[in-house]
């Protein structure tokens, strides 16, 4: 049985070769589905945690959320 380690660069290999395989304008593609998918999940997360907040609350949440992100020195 292979650990989850194991299991995770075997995966990660498998998607750098499926990403190679496509062309460029699939990969934006890709890029794009990827990014609207996760904001979908930050906010359903948002809602799930907060939920009494209003959407407007929720969305105040989001924003702020998305800020603390960009605002990251690496």
């Amino acid at each position: 049985m292979k650990t989850v380690a194991g299991k995770l660069k075997l995966n990660r290999t498998l998607y750098v070769q499926a990403l190679r395989g496509m062309s460029p304008e699939a990969r934006l593609s890709k890029a794009f589905e990827l990014t609207e998918m996760t904001r979908e999940l930050l906010q359903a997360g948002l809602a799930q945690r907060h939920p009494s907040a209003s959407a407007e609350e929720l969305h105040q949440l989001y924003l702020e959320r998305l800020d603390r992100c960009r605002s990251r020195t690496f």
